[in-house]
Parts: C-alpha cells; sequence; structure tokens
C-alpha cells in the first residue's frame, strides 16, 4: 500500500513544532457550577512525530484533540497551529487554517449520505481558499486504501471499516500539516483496526505529517514515537 502526500511547504519547516500547547486549560459550567476539563496541559509536537494520547474515558483526550485541531477554544493557555498562535484568532481565518493545514479523523465518520465516497474526499477542496490540487488526487488517496472499486458507492453501501477509510482519505485530501485522530480503530475489526495503523504509520513515515492519535488500542499506542497519559485533565508524568 502506498499513498503519496504532499507535504506543505513552509520556510525552515523542522524548526517549527506542528503543534504547542502552552498551560491549557478548559473549563465549562454545567448546573450552575464550574467543571475544570483540562488543567495546565502543555506539549508540544515535532515534525512528523506519531503521538498517541492515551488513559480512561473521560480523562480529556477529546478535549485536547478538539483544541489541537482547533475545533474548540481553550479557557485560557496558548495553541499554536504550524508556527502561528491561533489562540485569539477570529473564526474566518482560523477556519481557513485548519482547512489547509489541519486534517481530522473522528470516530463519526461525518460523511455526507448523498454523496459518494469520491466526493466525500473532494468536499474539502471546495473551501474558498482552498489551493489547488492535482486533478485525481482524491481518486488516488482511495486507491491506495484500498478503495478504488468503491469510488462511485454511497456511505450506506460501505461497510464501517471502508467508511472510516473515506474519512481517512478525506481527511490527507489537503496535505495536512497536522492528523488528528479521535479512536480511528474504535469501531472497526481488528485486521481493518491493523490496516489503519499501518496507514497511519505511513503517512507518518514516508511523508513527515504529525499524527496526534487518541486511542486505546494498544498496539496503536505500542507504535507510537511517544505516549502522553492523561488523567482527570492533566497528562501524567
Amino acid at each position: 500500500m502506498s499513498i503519496r502526500v504532499t507535504a506543505p511547504a513552509v520556510e525552515d519547516d523542522t524548526a517549527v513544532p506542528s503543534l504547542v500547547l502552552d498551560d491549557v486549560w478548559k473549563t465549562l459550567r454545567a448546573g450552575g457550577e464550574e467543571v475544570r476539563i483540562l488543567r495546565g496541559v502543555s506539549f508540544r509536537l515535532e515534525r512528523g512525530e506519531m503521538v498517541a494520547l492515551v488513559g480512561p474515558s473521560g480523562s480529556g483526550k477529546s478535549t485536547i484533540l478538539g483544541i489541537a485541531a482547533g475545533l474548540d477554544a481553550p479557557t485560557s493557555g496558548r495553541v499554536v497551529i504550524d508556527g502561528t498562535d491561533v489562540t485569539t484568532m477570529s473564526e474566518r481565518p482560523l477556519s481557513r487554517l485548519r482547512s489547509q493545514r489541519v486534517g481530522m479523523v473522528f470516530q463519526a465518520y461525518n460523511l455526507l449520505p448523498t454523496l459518494t465516497a469520491l466526493e466525500n474526499v473532494e468536499l474539502p477542496l471546495l473551501v474558498p481558499g482552498q489551493p489547488r490540487r492535482e486533478p485525481g488526487r482524491a481518486r488516488e488517496l482511495l486507491d491506495g486504501l484500498g478503495l478504488g472499486h468503491r469510488l462511485h458507492h454511497r456511505p450506506a453501501q460501505l461497510s464501517g471499516g471502508e467508511q472510516q477509510r473515506v474519512a481517512v482519505a478525506r481527511a490527507l485530501i489537503t496535505d495536512p500539516a497536522l492528523l488528528v485522530a479521535d479512536e480511528p480503530t474504535g469501531n472497526l475489526d481488528t485486521a481493518t483496526g491493523e490496516a489503519l495503523v499501518e496507514i497511519l504509520l505511513e503517512v507518518r513515515r514516508e511523508h513527515g505529517t504529525t499524527v496526534l492519535v487518541a486511542t486505546h488500542n494498544d498496539a496503536l499506542a505500542r507504535r507510537a514515537d511517544r505516549l502522553l497519559r492523561v488523567r482527570d485533565g492533566v497528562l501524567e508524568p
């Protein structure tokens, strides 16, 4: 299996971390009380790293991923994505940065049911301001993920594993600097889960994409470059 990903052009990109979270706190109000979801989370991801977030359910992993992807804002602290401080960025430029530099794969595949696999993968390219990609890019990604024969099938006609692979292709179509994945093997059988792990490793190894993945999958966690352990909203030493 071979997936060609073109790395985004960044000046002296080896010196710029893909992601920095600096003393990030996240609090919510529930029933008139303040609930602390994250408490002073700090870490950085260097380019080309694959880092696994591990910890019990409810520990804050998904919240960290949402903030890392620019989908959620911290209550306090600083977030830098691919060299750009997004902490106080307004929604329009943040949305543009997110569409160009961050790929996201979540348990809920979020595929549009009326579109084919090919059309779902091409969808991010329609975002205004998105750089032009070479023709056939989406087809090439789906071919590399073993879905060349399912290009024109809609999500309801695909298995769970096939839908997940479509979601991965969609996340890669913009050549992101950072790929964020929330339990990407959680709904897959063992064989399909192992295949997806290989895909993530290949993207990281061969194309320099930085991968941040939250997982309960021991096999995936073991193959990451390093682990970040989360408990009760805090990174453990």
